[in-house]
C-alpha cells in the first residue's frame, strides 16, 4: 500500500511531511505535493506531520478523496522530488480551512 496527498494541501503545500520521510518519495508542484506510490514505504511517517491533515494511507481515503490515487500517481513522474522542508506557500494560513479546492490544483 502506499499513502496519498489528498485535497487539503492545495494553497498549502507543508512540508513538514517531507522532512521524515525515509526515502524521498515527495514531489513537489506548483501549490500541491504528491507521494510517489512506486516509493512510498507505508511508514506512516507524514501522516502525524502534515498539518493539513492532508494524508492518508489509500485504505482509509475518505470516499471524496479516492481520484487522489490517480492525480498523486499521475503528477508524480512531472514534478521534481522534494528532499528537504522548505517554507509553505506565502497565505497557506488563509487557504488551511477552505474546502473544495481541485480546481485551484496547479498541474
Amino acid at each position: 500500500m502506499t499513502h496519498v496527498v489528498t485535497e487539503a494541501c492545495i494553497k498549502c503545500k507543508y512540508t513538514d511531511c517531507v522532512d521524515v520521510c525515509p526515502v524521498d518519495c515527495f514531489h513537489a508542484g506548483p501549490n500541491f505535493l504528491v507521494i510517489d506510490p512506486d516509493e512510498c514505504i507505508d511508514c506512516t511517517l507524514c501522516v502525524a506531520e502534515c498539518p493539513a491533515e492532508a494524508i492518508f494511507a489509500e485504505e482509509d481515503l475518505p470516499a471524496d478523496q479516492q481520484d487522489f490515487i490517480a492525480i498523486n500517481a499521475e503528477l508524480t513522474p512531472l514534478w521534481p522530488v522534494l528532499s528537504a522542508k522548505i517554507d509553505a506557500l506565502p497565505d497557506h494560513a488563509d487557504w488551511l480551512p477552505v474546502k473544495d479546492k481541485r480546481h485551484l490544483l496547479e498541474r
